[in-house]
């Protein structure tokens, strides 16, 4: 089991409050480093992999410490979070990343996460042991032919840089990352959002069952290398109890926004436009920050994501990045930006939480859908209502589905699908928005509130109309 310690520190872990850090296994261990020197490793003089610290980030982004590590951590932003890394190859390896994290707060003031993890004594690690398994190499605590397995014991699992590296190892080598957790752990928006798109699993320990996949329920057996569905001598996969009986938070939802853009490829391309005027319109505030992962550490800032995404085109590599709102108005929103023949595209992904005594922008929805279409090259924008956690967070438990409240499409696909045949259908009656020559369609689904049941017909239908052949 990998054994994280943070270290929160109100200035810059320098050369020598690092060295600090790195002298808590005493002066036998070997250190290196990889991935450009953003991650540095503590080795025994046999080469296994003991400890790892990771490039300190700089926090600016106000409320990313307890959103992800709980209400009780650190002392705010602005703040550098230091992330230290154990494995459990080594017995003492836990208390080393304790030592490192602890001497680190020492020198520099701050605090650690968990609190009661930080200490300063030296530990002695035992220099023998060969260079260890693929699975210690990579970070991980099972390495099978099927999966890379780990094991995070914290509040809330992130899209953090390292467990987005760990995704595209595993996904290289054709094995599916498998991520064991607690009951009372959640996932962050972003980080279901990962593994819903890719070969993984969220695994969920049950005293009762076991463990069961914290997204669908399905209870859960080790077998051949792998966890995966436990079935019954009749050919079914029980579902936990644990997942179905735990209620929903009653009144909080969860308004989705999928939005996508397609801007001509031209030199004074600024990205970040159509996030922004959303998150306007929906939280009355733009965006506070942006990162590739998570925590998010930059302030909100459409120029450098564009530089950012401009500079990985020219390698062929798209982009992809990490949104927050203000603390008190909880918003988080990925984005994926790729040029393909078509442009410049932006595929987003917005969630806004809204409390029991919230009143929900639906009103607000028609308007934003004609000022994305107007002036950020709207292509289509999906909307979804859900009763669920106003922080944004996945809980290992069922959850009601979305129920689809609007669809907008741009004006560039209403032209290629043909007006005629776009405004041709009976139900959902489409609304003209922006200019009559060349105007976007918005379809209020059901009843337009989320509530109706039967906006999912709708939109079922809708998409079958659009696609059909004229």
């Amino acid at each position: 089991m990998t054994q994280d310690v943070i270290a929160l520190t109100p200035s810059m872990p320098d050369a020598r409050s690092m060295l600090a850090g790195l002298y808590a296994g005493g002066p036998d261990l070997r250190v290196d480093s990889d991935s450009e020197g953003a991650v540095v490793r503590l080795r025994t003089q046999g080469g296994l992999p003991v400890a790892t610290v990771e490039l300190p980030l700089f926090l600016q982004v106000p409320g990313e410490v307890s959103r992800l590590l709980g209400a009780g951590a650190g002392t705010g932003e602005p703040v550098w979070w230091t992330e230290v890394r154990a494995t459990t190859a080594v017995a003492e390896a836990g208390r080393l990343a304790g030592s490192m994290a602890g001497r680190l707060t020492a020198v520099l003031g701050g605090s650690t996460w968990p609190a009661d993890a930080a200490h300063t004594n030296l530990i002695a690690i035992p220099a023998a042991g060969g260079a260890g398994t693929d699975g210690e190499a990579l970070g991980v605590d099972i390495l099978t032919h099927r999966a890379a397995v780990i094991l995070q014991d914290r509040p809330v699992v992130a899209a953090t840089t390292w467990l987005t590296d760990l995704l595209q190892t595993t996904i290289s080598s054709r094995r599916e990352l498998q991520i064991v957790t607690p009951p009372g752990t959640r996932l962050t928006l972003p980080a279901r959002t990962l593994l819903t798109n890719v070969p993984a699993r969220w695994v969920v320990q049950d005293p009762a069952c076991g463990y069961y996949d914290g997204l669908t329920g399905a209870v859960l057996h080790w077998h051949d290398g792998w966890f995966t569905h436990a079935v019954t001598t009749d050919d079914h996969t029980p579902i936990a109890d644990a997942f179905q009986d735990r209620p929903v938070t009653t009144g909080e939802q969860q308004l989705h926004l999928s939005i996508r853009t397609t801007h001509p490829a031209a030199d004074g391309l600024l990205l970040g436009g159509a996030l922004e005027s959303a998150w306007q319109a929906l939280t009355g505030d733009p965006p506070a920050g942006w990162s590739t992962a998570e925590p998010v550490n930059l302030p909100w800032s459409p120029r450098q994501l564009t530089e950012l995404a401009r500079t990985r085109a020219r390698k062929a590599a798209p982009t992809w990045l990490v949104s927050v709102g203000s603390p008190d108005s909880p918003a988080i929103a990925t984005c994926r930006i790729v040029h393909t023949p078509a442009g410049v595209e932006e595929h987003i992904t917005f969630a806004v939480g809204h409390a029991t005594d919230q009143a929900l922008p639906l009103d607000a929805l028609p308007q934003l859908a004609e000022t994305l279409a107007s002036r950020h090259n709207l292509t289509s924008m999906l909307t979804h209502l859900r009763p669920a956690r106003a922080d944004l967070t996945t809980p290992p438990h069922h959850e009601p589905p979305p129920v689809p409240v609007s669809f907008t499409l741009g004006p560039d696909a209403v032209h290629s699908t043909g007006r005629a045949h776009a405004e041709g259908i009976q139900r959902p009656r489409p609304t003209r928005l922006g200019p009559a020559s060349r105007p976007a369609l918005h379809y209020a689904l059901g009843n337009g509130n989320g509530t109706d049941p039967i906006a999912w017909h709708h939109l079922r239908h809708l998409n079958s109309h659009l696609t059909r052949r004229q």
